[in-house]
């Protein structure tokens, strides 16, 4: 696996005396990366960027199961914008995971369309900067799968909103040539693994210059008013000049090699840094101005490139008083982290937070922005049940060992029901402070220092955060502070989210005990349905369906949608389903119009569609009736599958007075009738009318002797594949045997 700085050890099951394909020299840049195969990937990100002008390049790998995306090199960007970004789930709506997921390129031209294509990269990193997102496919002509990475490249705000031709034609050459690469090697047993922390990649280093150049250079910049300084891309100041110090009220000595926010507490806060952010991200000018307790007020102009940001800092003439100096305060033993930096964390959690839905969604999140960002190894979601812990989630540990923790009495005094009992977190920087306060406690993850915070929603602890680090820790007060923080937002995500869930299983199982468990078997007629709740929302809803057997030859069928997706539709999903069971038998203009009547009387204030069918095997006919639902399709045997354009009568539970209209159409042997939910057929932003055709054409497709619940499957299969559905989908097939098969 890749170590923190890029040096690359043995990879577990490659032949150690054979050669990877196509070996490479090192490239400039990429020295500190060791093996063939990630020297070319190196050197194939430095070229795309220097051929397109793109001042930060990506490159992410799949892990083994591709439905995670890992950050496995980067270039141009500090390690910790890198950090938060290094674990990319392939269903979030991140512009990589949208670019691989669905094997198209994506590009945003600025920051007003990052901010409305995607939100939480616009909040997170509201900066100026054009971005491109492109999956890596092998050449066409190789017939190789895709091979599930991606590229990401930035430019600097000052490009235009849209691609040159050449600079297209240079990401598409360098993708391609990346992925051909990842393919020989997979093919030659030779597969590149995502790393464990993302290679930082150094840019083309300037030209050195000699001795005389140097000292020339050095009286050029003394000889400058004010003060001038240099920062790396991480923010470090790698050269500042005594007039420089002078003003920032400091000496040399402290200043280099130091985080200007965290060597001067005066710095530390969130407006200057998030001014050190822009210039970094969108490689632009920008001007700030502060005023330093020792003196007047000061501007400061960053000039940034690829390599650093050069900082010129002149003092201001101004009237406007000068705050009072800020009150000394003690230099912790340990870095703490900067304020802004604190601020970049909660935001970022909060915004993707804002995307998680499901208990689940909260521990992915959690644990793919918190255990890179801190530098932790593990982490765990434990949560209140029964008077006992019970384990959400986790990430960095073993299930066999999470599964001996699970289901802790409360009662025990433990470090992880601590916090349950006092609302207060717990830090241990090593394991002999965690054994000294509980001496009872056998300590069996393998890791150094921990953190112990209590979930806290609502005023209430609902459950404890375990972060474990590899290593002894020292969690210094602002650390503390920003740690407590991020478990009250995981808290309250996780809260909520645990309410979703709960509501979907009482849904979910309220709907599922309401819908037939098995379809009756009638002579001479195959019968399949399905059921797929919607992608969006509660997954719940009022769809329906039944078959009803009246006799050897006689059969009811019916299908229906409540309005609504929540608890109260399926509900009244059951009452309907009950009132068209009970009248199956009467003609169809009869059972919806007693169960209308029914609806009006038990005003639930829903409205509910539906189409009944009453087949008459014996007859070979079937006669139907609609209240405001989709139209049933139907295939006579050798024909193709045309809509059944019914009277459209009202919906149920209007008007108790309504009344319905039934048409009989012949149902010879081999006709097969569709009866389904709009869920089926409705596509955003088509109409309607479109979707019912796009299904009868796929039904006519099919073989007619082909099964119907194969069918089904496929019609199914179809719907999950395509667009987002936001509604729920019942499909009912009924297709008269020709043998006398019957399913």
């Amino acid at each position: 696996m890749w170590g923190d700085h890029g040096q690359v050890r043995n990879v577990p099951g490659r032949d150690q005396g054979a050669e990877p394909p196509e070996p490479s020299g090192p490239a400039e840049g990429v020295e500190g990366v060791e093996g063939a195969d990630q020297r070319a990937l190196g050197a194939a990100l430095l070229e795309v960027c220097a051929a397109t002008g793109a001042s930060i390049g990506m490159l992410y790998l799949p892990d083994p199961t591709r439905r995670v995306l890992h950050l496995a090199m980067t270039l141009g960007l500090a390690r910790e914008f890198a950090l938060p970004w290094s674990r990319v789930p392939m269903d979030d709506s991140i512009p990589v995971a949208d670019a691989v997921r669905d094997g198209r390129f994506v590009w945003l031209g600025g920051r007003e369309e990052t901010a409305r294509r995607y939100p939480r990269l616009g909040l997170v990193l509201p900066y100026d900067f054009a971005l491109a997102a492109a999956p890596l496919v092998p050449d066409p002509v190789s017939g190789a799968e895709p091979t599930g990475a991606g590229l990401v490249l930035l430019w600097p705000g000052s490009h235009a909103p849209y691609l040159t031709d050449r600079e297209r034609v240079a990401v598409d050459s360098a993708c391609g040539r990346l992925a051909n690469h990842l393919r020989r090697a997979a093919e030659a047993g030779y597969p590149v693994p995502p790393p464990a922390q993302p290679v930082m990649l150094q840019p083309l280093p300037p030209p050195t210059p000699g001795p005389a150049e140097a000292a020339a250079a050095m009286a050029f910049v003394r000889r400058l008013p004010g003060g001038n300084c240099a920062l790396d891309l991480n923010g470090t100041i790698t050269f500042i000049t005594a007039e420089a110090a002078e003003l920032l009220g400091a000496p040399v000595s402290r200043l280099r090699g130091a985080l200007p926010w965290e060597a001067l507490p005066w710095m530390d806060t969130p407006v200057i840094e998030d001014h050190y952010r822009a210039a970094a991200i969108s490689r632009m000018p920008r001007s700030f101005t502060a005023a330093p307790p020792i003196g007047h007020y000061l501007r400061f102009d960053l000039y940034p490139d690829d390599t650093g940001i050069s900082v010129r800092i002149t003092p201001l003439t101004t009237d406007e008083p000068v705050p009072p100096p800020a009150a000394p305060t003690a230099t912790p033993a340990e870095p703490s982290p900067s304020r802004a930096t604190a601020l970049y964390q909660l935001m970022h959690l909060a915004a993707a937070l804002t995307e998680a839905v499901h208990a689940r969604d909260v521990v992915d999140q959690a644990a793919d922005l918190l255990v890179p960002a801190l530098g932790a190894q593990a982490l765990a979601l434990l949560v209140a049940e029964e008077q006992r812990l019970r384990i959400v989630g986790f990430r960095g540990y073993t299930a066999e060992l999470m599964a001996r923790y699970d289901g802790i009495p409360l009662g025990v005094h433990t470090a992880s029901t601590h916090g349950l009992r006092t609302g207060k977190p717990l830090f241990f920087a090593n394991a002999d402070e965690l054994a000294a306060a509980f001496p009872a406690v056998v300590i069996g993850d393998g890791m150094a220092a921990w953190a112990f915070l209590p979930l806290i929603a609502s005023r209430r602890p609902i459950g404890t955060l375990i972060l474990a680090y590899a290593r002894p820790h020292t969690f210094v007060p602002g650390e503390r502070a920003v740690l407590t923080s991020l478990a009250g937002l995981i808290a309250q995500a996780l809260d909520r989210a645990r309410l979703y869930d709960a509501t979907h299983q009482l849904a979910h199982s309220l709907q599922t005990g309401l819908l037939p468990r098995a379809l009756p078997r009638v002579p001479h007629l195959e019968v399949a349905a399905s059921y797929l709740p919607a992608a969006h929302g509660l997954d719940i809803g009022g769809d329906f369906y039944d078959l009803i057997r009246i006799d050897d030859t006689t059969a009811a069928a019916a299908i229906g949608d409540v309005q609504g997706h929540n608890v109260n539709a399926a509900a009244l999903m059951g009452q309907v389903r009950t009132a068209v069971h009970a009248g199956a038998g009467a003609p169809p203009e009869e059972v919806l119009a007693r169960t209308n009547r029914l609806l009006t009387d038990l005003e639930p204030g829903l409205f509910t569609s539906c189409v009944y069918a009453h087949i008459d095997l014996a007859g070979h006919t079937v006669r139907l009736a609609s209240a405001g639902h989709p139209p049933p399709l139907l295939r006579h045997a050798g024909g193709p599958a045309k809509t059944l354009n019914l009277p459209p009568g009202l919906l149920l539970g209007i008007d108790p007075d309504a009344s319905y209209t039934a048409v009989e159409i012949p149902f010879e042997p081999g006709t097969l009738l569709t009866l389904y939910t709009d869920g089926l057929v409705e596509v955003p932003g088509e109409d309607l009318d479109d979707g019912i055709a796009a299904v009868a054409a796929r039904i006519t497709a099919t073989h007619e002797g082909h099964p119907v619940r194969r069918l089904a499957d496929d019609l199914i299969g179809q719907a999950r594949g395509g667009t987002a559905r936001t509604d729920d989908i019942a499909l009912l097939l009924l297709r008269f045997a020709r043998e006398g098969r019957h399913t």
